[in-house]
């Protein structure tokens, strides 16, 4: 690749887990701003709006503001008032992202009325038969289903915890329709990215813990991928992923090393 320009970086499993701090991943962020490089964090954690993730960053050490932060729910917004205009959305998920959400009418827990768009953010207590149940009788009527992401799992300090993924492919074949997905993997989520740092692919770094939809997906849009063995890392799911990441640290904190090489 070209000299590297800009690094985009995951935020859950590669800087914090649970959002404590990573050992290192402060200094090496810190690392990184002190070369000049670009840097934008894109995260599908929908539990906290961008304020809320930026404000916890930086109170942990990290030279971070909300501007450098990029979010499915913030996406998924712009996505739906883009494509869906005036929608009936009905929400289902855990965390309260109305702070990224305006603009976006969203039907409450106990509305009557038809929703013209379902949308899927991130798993929790929520998840439960009659939400789920709920989403499957909008869906039937005929509404649209969005979803954040599809992670299966995401790694907190107690250990692995089911994300919306694992629920997500049976609302799908149940009521017939495919998920339209707008935060990673989708293309337009790193587009998003590059084009709020003004840079091109090619001179690029996505840094991430999820091997399929951090960096394969990365590469597949002409990014160079970066996995790190934290957060939701797991070796069985490296070897049976659908490609191999252009590079492999143990985390963070071996990036600026990694550059060093890679511009060495």
């Amino acid at each position: 690749m070209q000299r590297v320009g800009a690094v985009l970086i995951d935020i859950d499993g590669v800087l914090t887990v649970s959002w404590e701090p990573l050992p290192g991943a402060v200094t090496a962020l810190e690392r990184l701003r002190e070369r000049g490089l670009r840097l934008a964090l894109l995260t599908n954690t929908t539990s906290r709006t961008r304020n809320s993730i930026a404000t916890v960053l930086a109170e942990a050490g990290f030279p971070v503001t909300a501007d450098d932060v990029l979010t499915a729910p913030v996406a998924t917004a712009a996505y739906l008032t883009e494509r869906f205009p005036g929608a009936r959305c009905l929400l289902l998920n855990s965390g309260d992202i109305g702070e990224d959400f305006a603009g976006v009418t969203v039907m409450g827990p106990d509305e009557e009325g038809v929703a013209d768009v379902v949308v899927v953010g991130g798993a929790g207590p929520e998840f439960g038969y009659a939400a789920l149940n709920r989403a499957f009788a909008h869906l039937q009527r005929g509404a649209h289903l969005v979803a954040m992401h599809r992670n299966l799992y995401w790694r907190t300090a107690s250990g692995l915890d089911l994300d919306s993924g694992a629920f997500l492919p049976g609302l799908e074949r149940a009521a017939g329709v495919e998920a339209e997905v707008t935060g990673k993997p989708a293309g337009p989520f790193f587009a998003a990215a590059l084009a709020r740092l003004g840079a091109d692919a090619s001179e690029t770094l996505m840094v991430g813990d999820d091997i399929e939809s951090d960096v394969l997906a990365a590469q597949r849009h002409g990014l160079t991928g970066v996995l790190v063995r934290t957060g939701k890392y797991r070796p069985e799911t490296h070897r049976a992923a659908s490609g191999s990441p252009d590079h492999v640290v143990d985390s963070f904190a071996g990036l600026p090393g990694l550059l060093e090489r890679l511009e060495g």
